[in-house]
């Protein structure tokens, strides 16, 4: 067993080529770290653990504990975490169970200070989980979602790309893809314009977005009619392909659509 600068390193554990290790780090044995990645002081990576390269873990966070699920019964599984991912203080991520063996945080991802993800979810590239984001176990999320401070996401629910959440909500059911999300109970609060002009999506993506969304969520269909008529009246695309088949796969369902509230007109939702 080795150790330097008062860190911890199990011998079996891997670690890459220009890898900073902090005082007081923890590294398990079982455990990958990749190369230029840097662990700020009280790290811990338990066994199980898979960091990517030119990632930034800072203190006091603990990646691949075992997870909180009574279920759990010791099985091999793992915590896996992205090229260039920052994970802020206190952070933790759980590893996956025999559900799915493995817990993974994508590529240039951001997960804010106290975060945590638990078990067997699943997040893509470019997310951001601002401080204090809980995510029980199963949770999907696609790339570039947001999530602000706060939000707390029930398990098995699934959040679709450039999805924007509001701080504070409370995620019970899934949330389809380019949306903003917020109020309780969470929904609709119309279409993530400035996210989506920031990734260079052009203002006819957006508007025909915004029209896949007024016949889903604000004209008050049903789910299965409001399909019908997308499908029949607005042109293929991949933005409408995308929203169609996250829908169809949910099993526990999508969020409400817009609530009018202060008198407000539901026709003007996307200003929100």
């Amino acid at each position: 067993m080795d150790s330097r600068n008062n860190a911890f390193v199990h011998p079996d554990a891997k670690i890459g080529e220009n890898v900073t290790i902090g005082p007081f780090c923890y590294i398990d044995k079982d455990v990958e770290v990749g190369d230029g990645t840097w662990l700020g002081p009280h790290v811990t990576l338990f066994e199980g653990a898979r960091v990517g390269k030119n990632v930034r873990i800072f203190p006091g966070a603990v990646i691949s504990g075992i997870p909180q699920d009574l279920k759990f019964k010791g099985e091999a599984t793992t915590a896996e975490i992205g090229d260039n991912t920052i994970i802020r203080e206190y952070v933790t991520v759980n590893r996956g169970t025999s559900y799915a063996n493995k817990t993974v945080i994508g590529k240039n991802c951001l997960l804010m200070a106290y975060v945590h993800v638990a078990h067997d979810c699943i997040l893509g590239d470019h997310i951001i989980l601002a401080n204090n984001v809980a995510l029980a176990g199963h949770i999907e999320i696609e790339d570039w979602a947001i999530l602000e401070g706060l939000v707390a996401v029930q398990q098995f629910v699934r959040i679709g790309q450039h999805a924007f959440i509001g701080g504070g909500s409370l995620v019970r059911k899934s949330v389809p893809p380019y949306v903003k999300a917020a109020r309780e109970p969470l929904s609709y609060a119309g279409v993530n314009h400035i996210g989506l002009s920031r990734r260079h999506f052009t203002q006819e993506q957006i508007s025909h977005i915004k029209d896949i969304y007024r016949i889903l969520f604000v004209k008050g269909y049903n789910t299965s009619h409001a399909l019908k008529v997308i499908e029949d009246s607005l042109q293929d695309s991949e933005e409408k392909k995308s929203v169609i088949d996250f829908i169809r796969n949910q099993q526990s369902g999508i969020m409400r659509g817009f609530q009018n509230l202060n008198g407000r007109n539901v026709e003007n939702v996307d200003e929100y």
